[in-house]
């Protein structure tokens, strides 16, 4: 059995972005809690593919095949959809 530990690389890009998104200028009015943002990130994980990995070596190689401009943009349309999913549907 190995000492690995199970990593979703596609939580690691989304959960990024997210923040990066809800600290710009176009979303600024939105809530900025907790619960908001967990909330969008399970709302868009739950559309996107999963990529799960167990080594640093292996994170390096599918995080470079996710970073592909047509692959942002979708994750990109994901978040922004949840964003406003959870904008209109708040659960605090």
């Amino acid at each position: 059995m190995s000492n690995g530990k199970l990593v979703n690389v596609m939580e690691e890009i989304v959960r990024g972005l997210v923040n990066f998104m809800l600290h710009g200028v176009e979303y600024q009015t939105f809530c900025h809690c907790e619960q908001c943002e967990m909330d969008v990130n399970a709302i868009a994980l739950n559309v996107l593919p999963t990529r799960y990995i167990v080594s640093p070596k292996s994170r390096d190689f599918v995080f470079e095949q996710l970073n592909t401009p047509e692959n942002l943009e979708e994750i990109n349309k994901q978040i922004i959809r949840a964003l406003h999913i959870v904008n209109r549907y708040p659960r605090h």
